[in-house]
């Protein structure tokens, strides 16, 4: 191809040097004859067709002895095990067992109120008190009836022991007694629901009710006591994963407020799935030594449901699909050391997705050739040309 290209030169430069001298350009310029001007420019005019008929030609032919150029350039990559382990990214909220907003199991004037938010309680501290309505003094009177009934009772045993007196005097001493001791206990226990006490040790997150106030029973919000302790994220999984998403299972936990990454894992999977969505809850325990992470924080979730130990890994986008459905990719065989090679189209079963790449379960061996750019232009057999880059550094 080289000696022809320098054929064309030669045959230029004979041209443009051959003729008379006396016809020349600049002869014929210099005595300014309009016919000779218009006569020579025709000549060059019809010698410059000619020539371009004949590079028409010529490249022509180049293109029929020219094998390469008809040859597409493609990349490549070598197929490689590696270990795969895909994720499940969901979205869950801190959140924690420990949280509770107290309401008062008694009706009243809310006395007292002994703590104040920040404050730091222990479980059964007592934290306010609502007025009693008198059953302290109705207490004590019984009580007084109690132990004389407690007195006749001891008494009239002590007889009965002797087999003195009748046997229904002992029973009524023993009813009486028995009785006023349960109204004691009745009524100190409604007594005990005026003091409100702490459920659980940890923090008084809010007082919401204020000294003074009339407090209902089972609804008024008296205040919220929070433990930072035992927390954890609650997400709700599709029920396809009820056999991959289990106890122990893996999970890179992300806190986008905080700027937090904490690896961690599933503490408890549930057996129900709601017929509702389909889903079952999980829950996933979170470290809180610090202290700044609260409830209700949005968690972003990656859980390693699936794991392969020698899985082939390629792009997606090597990858097309036939009118029968079949997913194919294209390899390389037969490479010469100039990396002229034929493409050849393979079939291929996939499994799961992770970003950009997929899993390969079957149809790929390792160390396959597989076509990456250019591998939509290829067909099957043809002949192709794998080219590499080079990445060089500029230390300028």
């Amino acid at each position: 191809m080289k000696h022809i290209y320098k054929l064309i030169i030669v045959a230029l430069v004979f041209v443009s040097c051959s003729g008379d001298k006396k016809n020349s350009v600049e002869n014929i310029l210099e005595n300014g004859d309009l016919k000779t001007l218009r006569e020579k420019r025709g000549e060059l005019v019809n010698e410059q067709q000619a020539l371009n008929d004949q590079v028409k030609l010529l490249d022509e032919k180049i293109k029929t002895m020219d094998t390469t150029k008809n040859v597409p350039l493609i990349t490549t990559f070598k197929a490689n095990t590696e270990v795969f382990n895909h994720v499940l990214e969901l979205q869950g909220n801190v959140t924690t067992n420990d949280l509770l907003t107290i309401t008062p199991e008694y009706t009243g004037i809310l006395t007292n109120v002994y703590v104040k938010e920040g404050q730091k309680v222990s479980k059964g501290q007592l934290l306010a008190k609502i007025d009693d309505g008198g059953l302290s003094q109705q207490v004590a009177q019984l009580q007084i009836e109690a132990d004389l009934s407690k007195t006749t009772f001891e008494r009239q045993k002590r007889l009965w022991d002797q087999n003195i007196g009748s046997e229904i005097q002992y029973l009524q001493a023993k009813s009486t007694y028995e009785s006023q001791k349960e109204a004691v206990n009745q009524l100190q226990k409604q007594i005990a629901k005026t003091r409100v006490k702490a459920p659980f040790s940890g923090t008084i997150d809010d007082v919401i009710t204020e000294q003074g106030s009339v407090v209902v029973a089972g609804q008024t919000q008296l205040m919220r006591i929070v433990n930072l302790d035992n927390m954890f994220i609650e997400t709700e999984v599709p029920e396809r994963y009820v056999s991959d998403v289990v106890t122990g299972k893996s999970v890179e936990v992300n806190l986008p407020v905080l700027g937090e990454t904490i690896d961690t894992k599933v503490r408890q999977a549930s057996d129900y799935i709601n017929p509702a969505n389909r889903t079952f809850k999980v829950e996933i325990a979170i470290p809180n030594k610090s202290k700044t992470i609260k409830p209700n924080l949005t968690a972003r979730l990656k859980i390693n449901d699936y794991t392969n130990e020698n899985a082939l890994l390629i792009p997606q986008s090597v990858i097309s699909e036939n009118a029968e459905g079949e997913q194919y990719v294209y390899v390389v065989e037969d490479k010469d050391s100039n990396g002229i090679g034929n493409a050849k189209r393979v079939i291929v079963e996939t499994g799961r997705t992770q970003g950009d790449v997929i899993e390969v379960l079957k149809g790929l061996e390792e160390g396959a050739e597989i076509i990456k750019e250019g591998a939509r232009s290829v067909r099957d057999g043809q002949s192709v040309e794998v080219i590499t880059y080079k990445e060089t550094v500029d230390e300028n």
